[in-house]
């Protein structure tokens, strides 16, 4: 791994002040990583220990999609086709897939594989898993093209999974980390514990423990059908507080640091015992609007006179440091379907007041609560930066700070009229940058915390997935877009960056181009 060497831009002085005066208000960010650092050496070659800046909601896989609880669930579980972290697609824990009639599949499975619990899977396993997912509220938009009439155990290692119609992302979906295959003995055995007591794949690490706030320990499941993997121990500890993760890193308490903060990134590359990698991703950060409650967001002008009034660019350069580029449309160029004459919203103070008078609110004149969870600092910045621009515009913005899973649940519920969020689109495919996030049916947990509802939109989105013709699937996506620009249900912020400090001791790790990570490969020296 090489040191990742930054030109920064120059900081805005106007807006280093902004952040300045509000980046001590509000909830004292050390609160809730004071005590769950376990604190101990990190020298032990056989442990690895990761921070990350926020606890898992659940380690039931079907019912989240967030980023932090697919960090560890990667570790447990497996899903029958791997994606590399080149975006390949090889085999998992399927050997082989074909195509035996339209729109049907024919998986064969490897013949050696065993959960944690010592059970041995089988199809009926797999057969479980996708119908329990297409069932799941969370991740259902994920394989929900799969048709379960057609799920067909052939025998212990052979199944059929059959679509509703053609769907041209199918083979990427299945490597999605939230399809990884669990056991039906386990989740059945456990009932509503299961996820958060016991937790069982087929992965190259067992669960331990789970300290809510403080730590998830895995062990080396030794059993596996893989090859090795090279640490004994894992100990994923949650460190919120982004300055404490990386004094940790410096003093060699913890190997490795997930999503170091722009302010840090020179320090850790300034430090003789540390690397920075930083690396693109398939990530976007955006203000999402929620357009059902009955505030003046209803209205497209405000909306609009609202994303013209953040400057995006400022906040890229002085909360990120640099890092990531201002978006033009919600998915970036690394995705297919990607949308290449849109153009970003420019910051124009003026316009927004006029279109903000042409909505009939020429002074403003009214609130509006932005929700931010409490684990990332460069949101709760972002926060104070948009809470300020839209002052100027006489808007008064309620900013909430708020406990990850709990931030989660809210904005699913619709509480907040503004929140601030990432989407990564995992698949590479505009399918999962756009079908969960924009189509009505996916209101809520499963990704459309707008509750953006435009049926022509709907419309394109269905057709996309039912054709594999890649052209006509980058037409629909295309004007899709177009109609989401239009009526800017997000502001659009930047594409991101997988960002990690690493202790020179580790040795191969890298990043996946989602965010999550596989760690098998990782060993410290």
């Amino acid at each position: 791994m090489k040191k990742r060497k930054t030109s920064w831009a120059l900081v805005l002085l106007t807006s280093l002040m902004v952040l300045g005066a509000c980046g001590s208000g509000g909830q004292d960010p050390t609160d809730s990583s004071g005590g769950n650092v376990s604190g101990g050496a990190s020298s032990d070659p056989n442990v690895l220990v990761v921070a990350s800046g926020a606890d898992p909601v659940t380690l039931d896989i079907h019912q989240t999609n967030d980023q932090a609880t697919t960090r560890v669930a990667r570790q447990i579980y497996e899903t029958l086709i791997k994606q590399t972290n080149d975006l390949e697609l090889v085999p998992g824990l399927a050997t082989e897939w074909e195509e035996i009639e339209e729109n049907l599949y024919e998986f064969k499975l490897r013949e050696d594989v065993v959960f944690h619990n010592g059970e041995a899977m089988t199809a009926s396993d797999v057969a479980y898993t996708l119908r329990r997912a297409v069932d799941s509220p969370s991740i259902s938009h994920i394989i929900g093209s799969i048709d379960p009439d057609t799920i067909e155990v052939i025998d212990d290692h052979t199944i059929h999974i059959g679509t509703n119609g053609a769907f041209g992302p199918f083979l990427t979906h299945l490597a999605h980390p939230a399809v990884g295959i669990l056991s039906e003995k386990a989740v059945e055995e456990a009932g509503e514990d299961y996820g958060i007591s016991s937790v069982v794949g087929t992965g190259p690490f067992e669960f331990v423990e789970w300290a809510t706030g403080s730590h998830v320990t895995l062990d080396r499941f030794d059993d596996h059908w893989d090859e090795p993997a090279g640490m004994e121990r894992i100990e994923f500890r949650t460190i919120t507080d982004s300055s404490v993760r990386l004094i940790e890193l410096e003093s060699g308490t913890v190997d490795i640091v997930y999503d170091i903060a722009p302010s840090d990134n020179e320090k850790v590359e300034e430090n003789d015992e540390l690397t920075l990698l930083a690396t693109e991703n398939l990530g976007t950060e955006y203000l999402g609007f929620n357009v059902r409650n009955d505030t003046p967001l209803q209205e497209v002008g405000v909306r609009r006179a609202i994303a013209h009034a953040i400057d995006v660019e400022s906040i890229i350069q002085t909360v990120h440091m640099g890092i990531g580029t201002q978006m033009s449309g919600p998915i970036n160029e690394l995705v297919f379907g990607y949308n290449e004459n849109l153009e970003a919203t420019p910051y124009d103070v003026e316009l927004a007041k006029e279109l903000l008078a042409e909505a009939g609110y020429p002074d403003g004149g009214f609130s509006l609560s932005l929700y931010v969870g409490d684990n990332n600092q460069e949101r709760i910045r972002v926060s104070q930066v948009v809470s300020a621009a839209l002052e100027e515009l006489g808007i008064t913005v309620e900013v909430n700070q708020m406990e990850w899973g709990a931030f989660l649940d809210a904005a699913a519920a619709g509480e907040p009229d503004m929140f601030l969020l990432g989407w990564t689109t995992i698949t590479t495919d505009a399918d999962y940058g756009l079908y969960p996030l924009f189509h009505s049916s996916s209101f809520g947990e499963a990704g459309n915390r707008t509750f953006y509802h435009n049926e022509r939109v709907d419309e394109l989105l269905d057709a996309a997935r039912s054709t594999s013709d890649q052209e006509e699937r980058l037409a629909y996506y295309h004007e899709a877009q177009e109609i989401i620009n239009d009526e800017m249900p997000w502001v659009y912020l930047q594409t991101r960056e997988n960002v990690s400090g690493i202790r020179n001791w580790v040795q191969g790790f890298e990043h996946h181009p989602t965010g999550s990570y596989f760690l098998d490969t990782v060993s410290k020296n």
